[in-house]
């Protein structure tokens, strides 16, 4: 059986200098709710990586509910990120590591 993880870079907009601890409580506070309801496999910020703040591995059904999830994202919607999303195809002990 196939699994699938769905990867969201959140980059750096520029205004992303003028992030408030408020939106960063909202961001925080909408990693947790989506954690809780088991759509997040890992995340975290990156050091040492220009551009680019940190990323999201969502274990959602399809591209479309991750995309959403993006989207809805409080960096993104305040306007201080973007982002990127990549499907990844997990290769593991499970399957051979898709040999």
């Amino acid at each position: 059986m196939e699994k699938w993880l769905y990867v969201m870079t959140i980059k750096k907009s520029k205004t992303y200098n003028r992030v408030t601890k408020a939106v960063i409580t909202e961001h925080v506070e909408n990693l947790r709710r989506l954690d809780a309801e088991g759509k997040i496999e890992l995340c975290g910020p990156f050091k040492g990586y220009p551009g680019v703040a940190g990323m999201v591995i969502f274990k959602t059904e399809t591209y479309e509910e991750a995309e959403a999830l993006c989207q809805q994202e409080p960096l993104v919607t305040g306007g201080f990120a973007t982002y990127g999303l990549a499907s990844l195809q997990v290769a593991c002990k499970e399957n051979n590591y898709l040999l």
